[in-house]
C-alpha cells in the first residue's frame, strides 16, 4: 500500500514545485542524488572513481513534452560524453528515451540517439538505454535492436526488469543478439497482467534471469542490493568458473556504500548509477518505495515545516 502510494506521488508535479523548495527534503534528497548539475555530479565520480568504482551518469527528466526540449536533453547528452571525456572520468552515461522524445516521435528520438551514439562511438564509451514502465518495454527493444544496435553494437545496450513475466525471454533474445545487459528489478508500479505481484517471485526470476546472462551473456550489469542474490551470483561464477571480468555489479548511487567496497575489495567490478539534475523528485519516490524506512524521516519534517508555514 505504501509502495503504491509512493509511486503515485512522483507523478504529481505540484508536489514537486513544493518539495524542491524545502530544504530537508532537498538535503534527503542529495544522499540518492548527485546534485542539480554537471558539475556536482562529476564530483561524485571522481570519489567514486577514487574508491575504484566506475559509474553511469544520468541526467534525470523523463517524457519532455515538444521537440525543442528533447534536443535540448539529446545536446545535454553530448556534451555530458565530452566532459566525461575531458576529464578522463571512468563512466559511461545512462538515456530514457522518453527524455529524447520518444512519445513525440520516434524518427526524433533515434535521430537524437544516433547524434549521442556516434559521440560515445568517437570516444570510446558506452550508453545505456534504461527501461522505462511496461507500456515502453516492446516499443523499447523494437527501437534498440532495429533502429540503434545494428549501427553501433559495442557502444549500447539496453536494461531489463526482472519483475516483469517476459523478462527471461528478453534476456534470450539479447543473448542472442549479443547486446550488453542490465539486469534490475523494476521500480514502476505495474498490473498483475504483466508483472509479479510478489517479491519472491521477482527475486527468483532475477536469479534465473541472472545466471542465464552470466553463464551465456555479454557482460552483464547485476543491478541489485540484495545481499542474498549478491551471494549467489558470487558462486554461481565460482562453480561454472565465469571470471569476475565477465560482469559486474552495479548499485545505485547513495545506497549500500558499505557492499560496493566490500566487493570491490573482493575483487569484482562495481559500477554506481550517479542521477544527477533538477527533475530528481519522480526518481527520489521511486527509491523511497524501494526503501519505506525513510518515509517516516522525510514526510514527518517536511509536514511539520508545511504546518509551520499555515500558522505563520
Amino acid at each position: 500500500m505504501l509502495r503504491s502510494a509512493l509511486l503515485y506521488l512522483s507523478d504529481q508535479q505540484h508536489i514537486f514545485r513544493f518539495i524542491r523548495n524545502n530544504k530537508l527534503a532537498k538535503s534527503f534528497a542529495n544522499r540518492f542524488v548527485a546534485g542539480e548539475t554537471l558539475d556536482t555530479a562529476l564530483a561524485a565520480v571522481a570519489r567514486l572513481n577514487a574508491r575504484g568504482i566506475t559509474a553511469s551518469l544520468d541526467l534525470l527528466g523523463e517524457s519532455v513534452h515538444n521537440e525543442t526540449e528533447a534536443r535540448v536533453a539529446g545536446d545535454a547528452y553530448v556534451a555530458m560524453l565530452d566532459r566525461i571525456h575531458q576529464q578522463k572520468a571512468d563512466a559511461n552515461v545512462s538515456v530514457k528515451l522518453t527524455a529524447m522524445g520518444f512519445d513525440i516521435s520516434e524518427d526524433l528520438c533515434v535521430a537524437i540517439m544516433h547524434k549521442i551514439l556516434q559521440r560515445a562511438r568517437e570516444y570510446q564509451t558506452f550508453v545505456r538505454i534504461d527501461m522505462e514502465s511496461s507500456e515502453y518495454t516492446q516499443r523499447t527493444l523494437d527501437l534498440f535492436e532495429q533502429r540503434l544496435y545494428s549501427a553501433y553494437r559495442e557502444n549500447v545496450g539496453i536494461v531489463l526488469q526482472s519483475y516483469l513475466y517476459r523478462t527471461f525471454a528478453d534476456v534470450e533474445r539479447a543473448n542472442l543478439i549479443k547486446a550488453r545487459v542490465r539486469l534490475c528489478k523494476g521500480a514502476y508500479k505495474e498490473p498483475e497482467t504483466v508483472a509479479y505481484p510478489d517479491k519472491k517471485d521477482v527475486d527468483s526470476n532475477y536469479i534465473r534471469c541472472m545466471h542465464e546472462l552470466m553463464s551465456k551473456g555479454n557482460y552483464p550489469g547485476i543491478a541489485t542490493h540484495d545481499e542474498a542474490i549478491i551471494k549467489d551470483a558470487k558462486q554461481f561464477a565460482k562453480e561454472n568458473q565465469i571470471a569476475p571480468n565477465r560482469f559486474e555489479f552495479q548499485m545505485l548511487y547513495g545506497v549500500r556504500r558499505d557492499l560496493q567496497d566490500k566487493l570491490v575489495r573482493e575483487g569484482y567490478r562495481m559500477r554506481v548509477y550517479v542521477p544527477f539534475g533538477t527533475q530528481w523528485y519522480p526518481y527520489l519516490m521511486r527509491r523511497l518505495a524501494e526503501r519505506p524506512a525513510n518515509v517516516a524521516f522525510l514526510t514527518g519534517n517536511v509536514f511539520k515545516e508545511m504546518v509551520g508555514k499555515r500558522r505563520r
